[in-house]
Parts: structure tokens; sequence; C-alpha cells
């Protein structure tokens, strides 16, 4: 069957160089109907000419520091049957566009959302959700080996992470995509609510992966303290205005303040914040969520169709999964010719292991391959044994059952 057509939409301000190996990852999926939207600033339009891409995916300039306007922005445009949305900061597994879009093969489901990897590239950082009147998380327990079609209770909805979703765009549209009171913060979580008030299936699709590494913004360090809370308070008075009982706002804001106070302990106390940075953030999330008590709720008129028709792209990814691996001291050589393997259109994975027991890291390069390096007898999966004794034929055939089918390899 015809994969249905697809529109990946990615927003980005401010994080040029984070949007270039996004954009790589993008432009090497393993999909035949896929089209690029990428709504940004001008440091991301320059990312978009450096990788020589300007023709190839549209591009609709964006520099308003509203994620959800901006995600509606780049639905205008979008043609595919499918919207996906993936952040600046993450990169997709080259299955990734297959696994998430294929449960819209039943007609019932009109939303989806993958597995999230964290910095080290193995560990899990998001898994699945449900989520309730009060915006809290609780997980979910599915068959990670296949898509689950999931109808919440009511009250609660099935959570996507915003960056790893996919929506059937006539839905998506209809109920008037993104709410832009939410500037950042609760503005996926709002249209799930949205979604399951209407009675729309959500589906979990633990094989659509991405890499999520959390770059730096003006509301984030790179060691991910807090720079300002303002617009995550003004999103939760939105959020409980839009979907929580009034009697229940201010256990709710007790509870996410106390949660709040103690990640920024946390932070301070590792050195990442100062005393008085504490107390500035503090007042800030006090005056975010004073101004969300009067922000603009409007409503959500249904938004029209695609004003560009669809643009395929053709990916780089034209040969099926290629594997290299050896002793980290070969790593200059094997490197070039993963990169050389790689310009040619092959999905290059490589494995580099070393002599000692350091744990693993995976990453994607500039130039496009996928490289795991760690020693042999190091930890890849975090809960595993400390020492893993083994070989290296050995060690490498249960590193490439680990990724198989999210990395395309199952056909080798």
């Amino acid at each position: 069957m015809a994969s249905l057509p697809v529109s990946v939409i990615v927003v980005s301000r401010g994080r040029g160089d984070s949007l270039l190996r996004t954009l790589t990852g993008l432009t090497r999926l393993f999909h035949d109907s896929y089209e690029i939207v990428v709504v940004t600033d001008g440091e991301g339009q320059e990312a978009v000419r450096r990788l020589r891409l300007t023709e190839e995916i549209k591009v609709v300039p964006f520099a308003d520091p509203n994620i959800s306007a901006a995600r509606n922005a780049g639905i205008g445009v979008a043609a595919g049957e499918i919207v996906a949305f993936i952040d600046d900061d993450a990169v997709p597994e080259p299955t990734w566009l297959t696994h998430l879009t294929a449960p819209f093969a039943d007609p019932q489901v009109a939303a989806t959302g993958g597995f999230v990897i964290g910095r080290n590239g193995i560990s899990f950082q998001w898994k699945a959700h449900s989520v309730d009147r009060a915006g809290v998380s609780t997980p979910l327990r599915v068959d990670e080996t296949r898509a689950t079609a999931l109808t919440p209770p009511p009250g609660r909805a099935i959570k996507t992470e915003g960056t790893n979703m996919a929506f059937r765009r006539s839905v998506l549209a209809g109920l008037g995509g993104f709410d832009p009171a939410y500037r950042f913060y609760l503005d996926d979580t709002d249209l799930n609510m949205r979604l399951a008030r209407a009675a729309h299936t959500t589906a979990i699709a633990p094989l659509a992966q991405v890499h999520h590494a959390f770059a730096p913004s003006a509301r984030r360090s790179a060691s991910r303290a807090p720079r300002d809370l303002f617009e995550i308070g003004a999103s939760l008075s939105v959020y409980m205005r839009r979907h929580c009982p009034e009697e229940d706002h201010a256990a709710v804001i007790a509870r996410f303040r106390a949660e709040r106070d103690a990640a920024l302990i946390d932070h301070l106390t590792a050195g990442r914040l100062e005393p008085r940075d504490v107390l500035r953030l503090r007042r800030r999330l006090d005056e975010g969520l004073e101004a969300g008590r009067t922000r603009d709720l409007a409503p959500l008129p249904a938004l029209p169709h695609s004003s560009r028709p669809f643009e395929p792209f053709a990916s780089r990814a034209a040969a099926p999964g290629v594997v290299l691996a050896g002793r980290f001291r070969q790593r200059r050589a094997l490197r070039a010719r993963a990169a050389a393997r790689t310009a040619e259109g092959a999905s290059v994975s490589l494995f580099l292991f070393s002599p000692t027991m350091l744990f693993h890291r995976v990453r994607m390069t500039r130039e496009g391959f996928w490289e795991q390096s760690g020693g042999l007898w190091g930890r890849s999966d975090r809960s595993g044994f400390l020492l893993q004794l083994t070989t290296f034929r050995k060690r490498l055939d249960r590193e490439m059952r680990r990724i198989a089918v999210p990395r395309g390899l199952t056909g080798r």
C-alpha cells in the first residue's frame, strides 16, 4: 500500500546550528512521500541555505516567539494528509516517519506519538503517557514492539510529545490547530485534550523514535537550567482556564510551584544557578501565572486548506542500511569510509568499540551517518550490568539487534 503523503513541520528560532542536524536527519528518511516545512527566523533560513535545501523544502519566515502560531503557519502551507512535528533540537531515526504514520491506516486514528531518546542516544526520555485536566502526565504501559491505539477515560487525554507527533491534517485543521494563547509549554497538551474531548483516537508508536538533545534557547541553558519561567506560568494559567475546574486551580498552582521549586533547588545545588537566579525565576513564574489569567482566549476557527501544493522531498537515503564497525583506534579511517558511503546515498551505522568499560553513546554526525561509541565491555542500555563480558562480534551483534528496527537494518 502506498504511503500517505506527509508534511513534516519543524519550528526553529535562534538555533541554526541545531537545525542543521535536524534537517540532515530529515533528508535521510526511509519514506516515499513526504515534504519538509521549516518555520523559522533568519538564522534558520541561513541553515537551510547552508544545506542547499532552499529549492527542495518549504520555508516559512517567522520570528515571533510563539510556537503555537509558528506551528499554525506551518500547517498553513502543509499539503500532506498527515502533518508530523519534530523540534529543531531533535534528530529522527531513518524509519521514524514510516512508524509514526503507519497507524493512520486505521481511519479511527487521528493522532500518533512516538518514543523520545535522550542525550546519550540510548536511554528513553519519553515513552507513553496520559494527561489530565491539571496537565499532570502519568506513564502508560504499552507493547513496545508495535503501535497501540488508545482511548482515554473522561477527563484525560493520550499525551503526544511535541518533538515526535503527527495528526490527520483534516482533524487538526478542523480543531483550529494550536492555540496561540500558549506561546510556549502545554501547547501540545491542550491539543491532546481537545482531541480527547472530540472522541478522537490517538495511537502510540514505540518504534517511531527521535533523539532529543535539549539544545539551549532563550528559556533554557545548555545545562538545562531555566533562564525564564514566565511563559511556563502563563501557559499553566491558560491551560487551567481551558480545561481545569476553577475549584482545583489553587491546588494545581501550589503543586506546580512546589515542583518548580524542587527543580530550582536541584540546579542551585549542582551549581547551575545562583541564589539570585532562583529568586528571579520564582518571581517570573508568579508574573507569568498572573498574566495567563487575563490572556485573551479567542475561539479557534478551522484552518483553511494549504496555500501551496504538496512538494515531495527526494530522500538522500537511496540505499539500504549499511553497518561499519571497528576498534576505536581505527576511528579516522572508519569515519572517512562512513562519510563516503553516506555521500553515496547509504544509511550508515558506525560502531566504534574501545577496550574499556566506557558507557556507550549514539549520535548522528554532521555528515549524516550514525555513530555509536563506547567500551567493548561497557553499558549501552543504562539498566544493564556495569561489566559486559563479551567478544567484539557478539557485542556488535547485540547492539545491531537493539537498533535494527528503528535504524532500518532488518532487511540486511
